[in-house]
């Protein structure tokens, strides 16, 4: 029988846990304790944590970009391993987008390298359950922004999608 996994923001505290959980999931950049910390405190309101008794088994990083405030930015999407499969990081999308105070969300967008095919199979499930177009582009490349150290990002931006409470229509994730 599976646990229960709440889902909630993330408090400042839940930092170094979801640093931990960040830096099992490969092919996730590790990043350090006090950027997570940031995460679960400054952008805890875009943000979700997902745990299973006291454990941490799925956290989103995100925030609206400054100059659209109608886009949500998605950073990172980490699932403990146990918990892949169980459509987690679908739930806890749809757990950020449902706030109140995000309903004027138009659009999301992340940035995925090529081989990265979880995030590539979310990212498209989420804009055919959205029924919104996904549209992709290169945006970070390897040599101009990494000095070949990373591979490529290819931006991915779904939208424009609508929230029902407004009497706009798109089906519920």
């Amino acid at each position: 029988m599976s646990k229960l996994v709440k889902l909630s923001p993330p408090q400042s505290s839940e930092g170094a846990s979801v640093n931990q959980l960040v830096s099992q999931c490969q092919p996730l950049d590790p990043n350090s304790i006090y950027c997570n910390l940031l995460q679960c405190d400054h952008f805890s309101d875009t943000s979700v944590i997902a745990k299973s008794d006291d454990d941490v088994v799925g956290f989103i990083s995100g925030y609206r970009i400054p100059q659209r405030n109608d886009t949500l930015f998605i950073w990172q999407v980490a699932v403990d391993q146990h918990q892949r499969g169980t459509g987690l990081a679908t739930r806890m999308i749809q757990s950020i987008l449902g706030r109140a105070h995000l309903a004027d969300i138009r659009y999301i967008e992340t940035t995925i390298t090529q081989s990265n095919q979880a995030s590539w199979a979310l990212f498209t499930r989420l804009a055919e359950r959205l029924s919104a177009p996904l549209n992709k582009s290169e945006y970070y490349i390897s040599s101009t922004h990494f000095k070949g150290k990373h591979d490529s990002e290819t931006l991915v931006r779904i939208g424009p999608m609508f929230n029902t409470t407004n009497g706009e229509s798109n089906e519920s994730l």
